[in-house]
Order: structure tokens, then C-alpha cells, then sequence
């Protein structure tokens, strides 16, 4: 069986906001290289953000010590990125619905509801420590014309 990767790889990221812009900047390209369009590729790329700043924010807290990991892999079916903490965890059914109607208001809270509007898969494992969300978003197989 070969190995249908073209590209793959990873980055490892300080707990502070201004390590959000070069994730953002490898996701859109790594879109663009899968061939989707041009709102898609900067939709992704807003959603890896989201994800990287949850990380910062929500899982490491900050916290200098830890970092945030980055893997990214594009094959012939998919773009997947994982981004990964080191806090204490997160239960993803806990995050409060933004669409209902005592948190429509509500500035924050509408990170996963896009992640999941956006791509095709978005998976949460827990890790001793932290949380990776995985963001995948498949490939459209172009027909051979005849």
C-alpha cells in the first residue's frame, strides 16, 4: 500500500496570541494546495485560528509553561489539522449552545458551533493532558472527463 501523503507536518506553539498568525497562514495555504476555493481556504484557515486561540485561552489558560501542537496532513482524500494543549481537558458537550436563546448574546461560545458548520469532521480526544480537536475537511474527487 503506498503512502498517499503529499504533505505533512507539525509546529509547536508558545501559549501567546501572536503564535495564532502562522498557523492561520499554513492552514489557508494548505487549502489552497488541496484545491479548494477561495472562501473555503480562508474559512478553514478561521477555523484552525478559533481552534489555536481556544487552545491559548480556554485550554492552556495562558500559562507560559505549556505549549500548543499543530499537526497537519494532506493526502488525496483530506486536509486534517490537530491542535492540541496541554490543560486540563475539555468536554465538548459542556460548551453552551450558542444558538439558544440566553446565548445569542453572548460574545464568545461560537468557536465549535463553526468549526462543525465548516468542516466535514471535527473529533475531540482527551490527552493526559489537554485536548486535541481534529478538523478535517475532505477532498472533491474531480471526474475524468470522457
Amino acid at each position: 500500500m503506498t503512502d498517499s501523503t503529499t504533505n505533512r507536518g507539525s509546529m509547536t506553539l508558545e501559549s501567546e496570541l501572536s503564535s495564532v498568525d502562522p498557523v492561520e497562514a499554513k492552514a489557508e495555504g494548505l487549502a489552497r494546495e488541496a484545491g479548494f476555493d477561495e472562501d473555503t481556504s480562508s474559512q478553514i484557515a478561521m477555523v484552525v485560528r478559533e481552534a489555536v486561540i481556544n487552545a491559548i485561552l480556554h485550554g492552556n489558560k495562558k500559562d507560559p509553561a505549556k505549549q500548543v501542537h499543530v499537526s497537519y496532513e494532506l493526502n488525496d482524500e483530506a486536509l486534517r489539522i490537530k491542535v492540541a494543549d496541554e490543560g486540563p481537558g475539555l468536554d465538548p458537550d459542556s460548551v453552551p449552545d450558542p444558538l439558544a436563546p440566553e446565548n445569542i448574546l453572548r460574545s464568545s461560545g461560537r468557536g465549535i458551533f463553526l468549526m462543525k458548520a465548516i468542516m466535514d469532521e471535527v473529533h475531540f480526544h482527551q490527552l493526559n493532558p489537554g485536548t486535541e480537536i481534529e478538523l478535517i475537511k475532505h477532498r472533491v474527487k474531480k471526474e475524468l472527463s470522457a
